[in-house]
Order: structure tokens, then sequence, then C-alpha cells
């Protein structure tokens, strides 16, 4: 039988406002122990910020953390996935698109979860290194109560 996206997916992702400078994100982001924040406006999402686009969108670019806010280089209108869609529908597109991560939205548009490689590579290969990997960061997660 084929498992849905909420059987893998990571659930209550963190999220920032899209006026939230880069500075506190990369703070969301070191706090949480994660690379992407999804970025929101009323609840609704409007992007995602991972730690590649802090630095080559942001850093590299020179732009003022503290003053920049994540929407200027948030990626804006990501591709997402619901709940109950098949998992072998997030892995296809997450091929086609070269993607490492998808949010996961009810049809109405509720924000409730973020599907990652690691989530589905522990779905398909429990044993293989990125799993162990996925396997162990979410062990740890457990562990400080997230």
């Amino acid at each position: 039988m084929t498992r849905r996206v909420h059987e893998v997916m990571t659930r209550n992702p963190v999220t920032v406002e899209r006026l939230t400078s880069l500075a506190e994100a990369a703070r969301v982001m070191r706090d949480a122990d994660i690379g992407d924040v999804l970025v929101v406006e009323e609840g609704r999402l409007r992007g995602i910020l991972t730690d590649r686009d802090l630095v080559v969108r942001g850093l590299a670019e020179d732009r003022d953390p503290a003053e920049t806010t994540v929407q200027a280089i948030c990626s804006t209108e990501p591709l997402t996935v619901g709940p109950d869609d098949h998992v072998d529908e997030a892995v296809d597109l997450m091929r086609r698109h070269a993607l490492r991560r998808l949010p996961v939205q009810t049809g109405s548009g509720e924000l409730v979860g973020i599907v990652t490689l690691g989530d589905l590579e522990v779905e398909r290969d429990p044993g293989s290194p990125l799993a162990s990997i996925a396997a162990a960061a979410a062990a740890e997660e457990a562990a400080r109560g997230r």
C-alpha cells in the first residue's frame, strides 16, 4: 500500500513572517537547528527561505542582514503537496524540479508540514546513509522536546 505524505512529513513547520529580517530568520533556523523556514503572510504560505538563500542571495550580495527582509530573497510561490497525496507524487515532484523540500498544505491552504529528502529517504530505504542521518537528527530533536 502506498503511503501518504502526512505519514512521513515533519509536522508544525517553522515559519517566519515575510517582513522578518534575514538576521532574525537566521537566528530562528539556528535555534530550531534547521536549514529552512517557510515564509508566511497572515498565516498563508508566501515562500521558502533556506540557509543557502541567506548566503548566496543575502550575504554574497552584500545585503545588510539586519535591514533586509526575507521577502527580498526567499523563493516565492513554492510548489506544495497535500497531506493526503501519495509519497510517490512528492518524490516525483521533487525529482522533476530538483527540490529538497516541499511545504505541505491542505486544500484550504492551511500549512500543516514540510516533507524533505531526508523524510522520503527514511520511507524509501531506512538503512541508507541519508536515512541514518535523518533518523539521528529526528531523535536528537525529540530528545530536546521539539
